[in-house]
């Protein structure tokens, strides 16, 4: 269906026409035609329950009778203080809840407040940001330039703000002469060395577990809780992005907490309303929150705000969400479900153009090469996620590639049989498309 949508993150003589989804349920999108095709990446990896969930509807619908929507500038509603509630409840060490619309918001946010924190202490020299190579924190000009990936978004770094960055252990890729356990000494002396040397530093920030749109990259144990435990050394804040990688995509609910990595900031989205409603929110500590409190004049105060803000209708749906991961047991179920993507390592491995398999929870990437020896990345004319789209939807699933990465990352409460049936597809599309390469 050709369309006036200016559409994200394609190639517009390529994509010259679209399908038009129609209706879901569950995990599957239907399209004007009738063609079902499953939801392979949660529709852009925020699905919990699947589509048409009439819990999550109902609770639509019944805040929609009541109050659409309240600015939170001076006023405040019932929806959005029991949500703030449930999020301090479940995030150890939080104490405020900031909302906004999206994740890219959020992380503003984080970056203004952990900015502002030493300002309003009268510290003059904190203003550097140190984040990690390959980290993605979304498409606004604060989150491009603490989550830089070149390859997105080199045609606006001359107009970023400049960070330092340190390299993170990707154990399919480490350089010659280490074993992965040294490269990851190896990283966090650097990140250590980086952090000692440097008293302008304010604040770290990284995703929480994983890397996610920077390849699937899974951080190995006691990394994340490592660079923590620097930041406390060095009196550095720590600012995670739990965006996509919180609320049971990683397998546990807050993934800070799995990972024994307090941060001073976090930032949460995508998965908190079940992907029916757009939202986020950033949660401080008591710390953070308590530097920005003073009489007017003080000008200490967050010069932050959203039209949408806390509205109503949304906390609603995202209040109802949470009660449900509760109620269906929802994490325990994913550890149990997400093992069922590792009966299928060895069969994906077999494929001549799958060089690595990167997984855990409900994420996976799939990495891509030319050459299984020496790790060359599969390259085409042709836009390789076009090539994976159109032969993804003939298999009946509905897939998009990072690069050379082809990703996973279904609705969480996809039931074994159903993730069976992905797995199956996903294998018969990357099959027929090796030939492309």
């Amino acid at each position: 269906m050709k369309s006036s949508i200016w559409h994200p993150n394609t190639q517009m003589r390529e994509w010259n026409s679209f399908d038009k989804i129609a209706k879901a349920k569950g995990i599957w999108l239907i399209d004007s035609k009738g063609n079902k095709m499953i939801d392979a990446v949660a529709s852009m990896w925020c699905n919990v329950w699947g589509h048409s969930n009439l819990q999550l509807i109902n609770a639509i619908t019944n805040q929609s009778k009541k109050l659409q929507h309240s600015s939170m500038f001076n006023l405040t509603n019932e929806p959005a203080e029991k949500l703030a509630d449930n999020l301090v409840k479940i995030s150890p060490r939080m104490y405020k809840v900031f909302y906004s619309d999206n994740g890219s918001s959020a992380m503003e946010i984080a970056i203004k407040i952990a900015l502002q924190y030493w300002k309003n202490f009268g510290e003059k020299k904190k203003t550097k940001i140190v984040t990690v190579k390959n980290g993605y924190h979304g498409d606004t000009f604060g989150a491009m330039s603490v989550g830089y990936v070149p390859e997105f978004f080199g045609k606006f770094k001359k107009q970023l703000f400049s960070t330092i960055q340190f390299p993170v252990p990707n154990k399919y890729r480490v350089p010659k002469g280490f074993s992965f356990l040294d490269y990851q000494n190896h990283c966090l002396e650097k990140i250590e060395k980086g952090l000692s040397k440097n008293n302008d530093i304010a604040a770290f920030v990284m995703e929480s577990g994983a890397q996610v749109a920077g390849g699937v990259i899974i951080y190995p144990k006691g990394f994340q809780k490592k660079i923590s435990q620097l930041c406390k050394k060095y009196d550095v804040l720590f600012v995670l992005d739990e965006i996509a990688t919180g609320f049971g995509r990683l397998g546990s609910m807050i993934q800070y907490e799995e990972q024994k990595s307090i941060p001073d900031i976090v930032a949460y989205g995508k998965m908190l309303t079940g992907g029916y409603l757009t939202m986020a929110a950033t949660l401080t500590n008591k710390k953070i929150y308590d530097s920005f409190l003073g009489e007017f004049n003080d000008w200490k105060h967050l010069f932050h705000g959203h039209t949408y803000t806390g509205n109503p209708i949304v906390a609603a749906v995202a209040n109802e969400n949470l009660k449900m991961y509760q109620k269906n047991h929802l994490i325990k179920n994913i550890q149990k479900t997400s093992k069922k993507f590792e009966k299928f390592y060895q069969e994906l491995l077999e494929i001549d153009i799958v060089g690595d398999i990167r997984h855990k929870g409900m994420l996976m990437g799939i990495e891509l090469v030319s050459n299984k020896t020496k790790k060359i990345p599969i390259n085409s004319k042709k836009s390789i996620n076009k090539i994976f789209f159109e032969e993804g939807k003939k298999q009946g699933i509905y897939l998009r590639t990072l690069g050379n990465i082809v990703m996973l990352v279904p609705p969480l409460a996809i039931s074994e049989e159903e993730l069976d049936l992905l797995l199956n597809r996903t294998i018969r599309t990357i099959q027929n498309c090796s030939s492309n390469f």
